[in-house]
């Protein structure tokens, strides 16, 4: 059969007389060519094809939808607001310009589940209310889900509220496309802009949520990076801390005591002063040229590693805030995310679907992934305000740590050497238990912290006792 082509009326490619089983209509639909040689025809008006062209429904069938980057299951170009994938229970406040992310949980008037409970003891149904509130704190690449098992639990042994929220860059609390400048509304232009993703952001949102619970003190718990905010919260206003519980906490401790520094520099001067030759007078200017020399030299290289130390953090905060970091993010959560959440646990056998689900959740949201980039970049630029390792036993609230006596994340060791640290403060080990002791052991982990409060605070008054020595 042959077809009818008019040139002047519709151009149309010779190419198409190699169709013979198609007739064309010049009327109804216009065609062009696609690269490699395929022809890709867009209709205008109904209309139809007449003889066999049934072979040819490839070359006629319109382009493929592009494939979505995925991460961990979940396609990246279908991203949706945070407050779209929030549970029936959560709760949205603004606090700085951003959507922070919360639940709060109160203490059942008659919590039945309790009277089923082995883990709770007897005297503590009959315990009164405590009247200062709980504020967890979840970890780096967590978010609130981490406390969902315990929250209930808490608020009822204690009899009191308890508060969890996402911090900036985690969970389902909104991201800010530029950090750098961002600025609430009805902020004075002048003030400089805080960063969301800070130290100091976190720790302004925790003794926010202390006043948003009108409560003049709270317990602050804290897991792994939490407990950094813990501390620093306390520093930062330790008559707003009645409490502390660090949970598997991230918290570098001090390897050796300067008290024990000082005693020895005072016992090489007792003996310095004992020898009073004219030899020794001479040494003992050398001696000083020596060290002013000595101090003038370590001087100028602390100014050097300062300012390589500055330009190396400079580098590497503008790497972290570049589009090739957002990129490798993506690859590292894409091929290790679901193992590093097995790992945290001690029996990877207990790590749920829904535990998955609720862990990949956030990776839903806009911007997930460009926060935790400025969230790391934030992290790697600054310097805490406060020398924490080294202030620790300035604490002096009740603390109460907690670790898994299999932490492959956060060792133990580290655990007890922060409890030595800390005046006054309560270790406990948690049997064949990883780095979420109140995931992987909820049961447990309760009824330690039960026995904690129980201990250091009057139930009748509601007043912390001095910690123990």
């Amino acid at each position: 059969m042959s077809v009818a082509y008019n040139h002047s009326a519709f151009p149309c490619p010779p190419v198409l007389l190699k169709f013979p089983a198609l007739q064309w209509k010049t009327s109804a639909f216009r065609c062009q060519f696609v690269r490699k040689g395929r022809l890709s025809i867009k209709t205008a008006a109904a209309s139809s094809f007449t003889g066999s062209g049934a072979e040819y429904s490839e070359v006629l069938s319109t382009p493929r939808k592009k494939k979505g980057r995925k991460v961990v299951g979940i396609d990246q170009d279908e991203l949706v607001d945070p407050k779209f994938l929030a549970d029936p229970d959560s709760c949205f406040c603004e606090f700085q310009g951003l959507q922070l992310h919360h639940k709060i949980c109160d203490p059942e008037s008659e919590p039945q589940d309790l009277l089923h409970d082995e883990t709770v003891s007897d005297s503590s149904r009959q315990k009164e209310k405590l009247k200062f509130p709980l504020i967890l704190l979840h970890g780096f690449g967590a978010s609130l889900f981490s406390w969902n098992t315990v929250m209930k639990r808490l608020a009822n042994v204690s009899g009191s509220k308890v508060l969890s929220f996402d911090r900036p860059a985690f969970g389902l609390t909104s991201r800010v496309d530029n950090p750098s400048n961002h600025a609430p509304a009805g902020s004075i232009q002048d003030t400089k802009p805080l960063n969301p993703y800070s130290m100091a952001f976190s720790v302004l949102a925790t003794l926010y949520f202390i006043d948003f619970l009108a409560a003049e003190k709270a317990i602050l718990v804290g897991h792994s990076a939490g407990c950094l905010v813990a501390a620093e919260t306390y520093f930062r206003a330790p008559e707003r801390v009645a409490a502390m519980i660090l949970v598997a906490p991230a918290i570098v401790a001090p390897l050796t005591s300067p008290k024990k520094v000082k005693e020895n520099n005072q016992e090489d001067g007792s003996k310095s002063d004992n020898i009073n030759s004219p030899a020794f007078s001479l040494l003992s200017v050398v001696s000083k040229f020596s060290r002013f020399i000595a101090q003038m030299v370590m001087q100028f290289l602390t100014g050097m590693a300062s300012m390589v130390n500055s330009l190396y953090k400079k580098a590497l905060s503008a790497f972290f805030r570049s589009s090739v970091a957002v990129m490798l993010v993506r690859m590292v959560i894409g091929k290790f995310g679901i193992s590093a959440i097995k790992n945290a646990w001690y029996d990877a056998s207990k790590v749920t679907d829904s535990v998955l689900e609720a862990y990949t959740r956030p990776l839903r949201a806009k911007g997930w992934d460009r926060a935790l980039v400025e969230f790391t970049a934030e992290m790697v630029s600054s310097s805490p305000e406060s020398n924490l390792p080294l202030r620790l036993n300035e604490i002096s609230c009740p603390v109460l740590i907690i670790t898994g006596d299999s932490d492959r994340l956060v060792p133990s060791w580290n655990a007890t050497r922060l409890s030595q640290a800390i005046p006054g403060s309560h270790l406990e080990v948690i049997k064949k238990c990883g780095h979420l002791p109140h995931e992987e052991k909820p049961h447990e982990f309760v009824t330690i912290v039960d026995n904690f409060l129980m201990g250091v605070f009057d139930r009748t008054e509601s007043q912390p006792l001095q910690a123990a020595t």
